[in-house]
């Protein structure tokens, strides 16, 4: 099944994408690589939710942020590709604003990371690394940002 397919299959809708709040790109091409700018989770009205995960949210509302956050990073990918079935996902770097002693960043990134597998099948597999932040910008729960592939 194509990605587009998947993403119906799951009642799921890509964002529109967000111009960047600073001097920088959402994305860069290089040869067949393309590195997407780190992201967070957006609502439909276009605002972030604020917080420390492990204090104002839980491991479960978190990972609802990753794979929120996920959705964003799909569209910068189709933006940059053409097709969401022209993408191979190959790093992943997850960044959990967590409360001192927090220890669950893998189970939070993971929400980005399923909704990856769940729509690009094996192209979503990807090396990653959840680690966990004192402060993020604008006090958001999590960023991520990814490295991918362009298939010919």
């Amino acid at each position: 099944m194509s990605a587009e397919a998947n993403l119906k299959a799951m009642d799921l809708i890509l964002p529109d994408a967000v111009a960047p709040s600073a001097t920088y790109v959402r994305y860069k091409k290089v040869g067949d690589l393309i590195f997407l700018s780190g992201q967070g989770p957006r609502r439909a009205d276009g605002s972030m939710p604020e917080g420390i995960v492990g204090e104002d949210f839980t491991v479960e509302e978190a990972y609802g942020f990753a794979r929120q956050t996920g959705l964003g990073l799909l569209a910068a990918m189709k933006d940059a590709c053409g097709s969401l079935d022209k993408v191979e996902v190959i790093k992943v770097f997850g960044m959990v604003n967590a409360a001192p002693g927090f220890a669950h960043h893998p189970q939070v990134i993971n929400g980005c990371s399923d909704l990856f597998v769940a729509v690009l099948g094996d192209n979503g597999r990807h090396a990653r690394s959840a680690v966990g932040m004192g402060s993020l910008p604008g006090n958001m729960p999590i960023e991520i940002e990814a490295i991918v592939r362009q298939l010919p």
